[in-house]
């Protein structure tokens, strides 16, 4: 599937590409899953440039098919999974490690067979179908940073995730396994049902309480909130900031309620708390998440599956923000 320019979801058109054979360094892969990201959609409609006739989508999971001279870390028929950042290995975050996004930088995964370096991949967790495995990469591994990697929480600490898209799911069930209690807000009660179910223990509709940083106040006797999985950005900053205990951390993972806005710094400074910028995580990062995920036999929540030729029709429902959890594409 490409992306025919001016970018849009009916300038998805599908193409026929003799796959290439793998040079050194390089393995051919048969790519099974890939499962939508905002990103993802920010690329589709637009928002965000990119080359004429670009492969979209920055998750993938798949097969390998055939393996270049040198790869040693791979066998065929190996489960293999994409890397979000192909040059970001360890470490902190500087622009250079950044760089070479697939489906957005170059060629991503909305393909039958890719031929990309071996370096651009990871194993796949042991426990996990190709479907599941391929919404790791970028929410799960978001959620994982901003979780395990940004703040240090500790068992029996809260954590407030907004929503129920694939990173907030993610952080809660990531959060349950470590011991963690989870408040969660959402405008669907029907969805907070659901984030009851996964382990939430104090749900906020926050449509029907706009002030639900008091109502997470409250709800930890006064204490606040360790970590807030900030998804809205500005439009939520204010009562983020209301929530969030002393010396915590707001992971600020998405801008869904616009790209600035005010943020009560006073507040902010009084509680010595921080704001966290988060775009996904590092290679490391990705290696420590499998394994987790392996030692707790998680099992990412997938809304629906759509195949390949209906691309169009998952970002149409991406954008309903009807899904709970994560949207799939199989091939």
């Amino acid at each position: 599937m490409k992306l025919k320019n001016p970018a849009s979801l009916d300038n998805l058109w599908l193409d026929e590409v003799t796959p290439r054979a793998p040079g050194p360094g390089e393995i051919q892969v048969a790519i099974k899953a890939s499962s939508l990201n905002f990103h993802d959609y920010a690329v589709v409609a637009g928002m965000i440039p990119v080359e004429d006739g670009r492969v979209p989508m920055s998750d993938g999971a798949g097969e390998v098919l055939a393996i270049g001279d040198g790869v040693t870390e791979f066998s065929v028929g190996d489960g293999v999974l994409s890397y979000f950042f192909p040059k970001w290995v360890s470490g902190r975050p500087v622009a250079s490690r950044l760089l070479g996004v697939p489906g957005d930088h170059v060629d991503g995964f909305a393909s039958q067979v890719v031929t990309m370096p071996a370096s651009w991949f990871s194993r796949m967790p042991s426990n996990l179908d190709f479907a599941a495995a391929s919404t790791l990469t970028c929410a799960g591994l978001t959620a994982w940073r901003a979780l395990m990697v940004e703040t240090k929480l500790a068992p029996g600490d809260w954590v407030l995730v907004q929503g129920s898209g694939g990173v907030s799911v993610f952080a809660l069930q990531l959060a349950r396994a470590m011991g963690c209690r989870v408040i969660a807000t959402s405008s669907s009660n029907e969805k907070l049902a659901k984030l009851g179910v996964l382990g939430a223990e104090v749900l906020i509709n926050y449509r029907e309480d706009p002030n639900w940083g008091n109502a997470a106040l409250e709800a930890t006797g006064g204490e606040g909130v360790s970590l807030v999985v900030e998804v809205g950005g500005p439009g939520n900053l204010p009562q983020s900031v209301r929530a969030i205990a002393f010396d915590g951390c707001i992971s600020l993972i998405g801008i869904l309620t616009g790209i600035s806005g005010d943020v009560p710094t006073a507040a902010l400074m009084q509680k010595n708390a921080r704001i966290s910028g988060i775009t996904v995580g590092s290679q490391s990062d990705q290696a420590a998440l499998i394994k987790a995920v392996e030692a707790h036999d998680i099992q990412p929540v997938i809304d629906r599956h759509f195949p390949l030729a209906e691309l169009k029709a998952a970002f149409e429902f991406q954008a309903s923000q009807q899904h709970f959890g994560k949207i799939c594409v199989s091939f």
